[in-house]
């Protein structure tokens, strides 16, 4: 049995990056409160992002102020705004769904 999972894409609507000098750094996904429900995802949660070009693992943060189905990335190699995104929650319960030897 395969283990499937409702999980829409994301559109990337910001980018920030940060520099050294900053207090708050390194790789963050921000998203609404009910995208996060959906994903079964908290605030400060570690999670993986899957985009375009390479995927890694990032910080969740709650931000209300956004639209459904969008988010802004921070400190985050090879994405840009317009990309489209998936966030895998990091659960090691859950069989990995690409190349899992069943």
């Amino acid at each position: 049995m395969r283990y499937e999972r409702y999980n829409p894409p994301l559109s990337v609507v910001g980018f920030v990056a940060t520099r050294p000098t900053d207090s708050e750094r390194g790789p963050q996904i921000s998203m609404r409160g009910e995208d996060a429900r959906m994903r079964l995802l908290q605030d400060g949660e570690l999670v993986w992002l899957y985009g375009p070009r390479r995927h890694e693992l990032v910080t969740v943060r709650i931000d209300d102020s956004l639209p459904r189905g969008s988010v802004t990335l921070r400190d985050v190699a090879g994405t840009a705004p317009a990309d489209v995104v998936r966030v895998i929650k990091v659960d090691p319960d859950i069989p990995r769904e690409i190349g899992h030897l069943a």
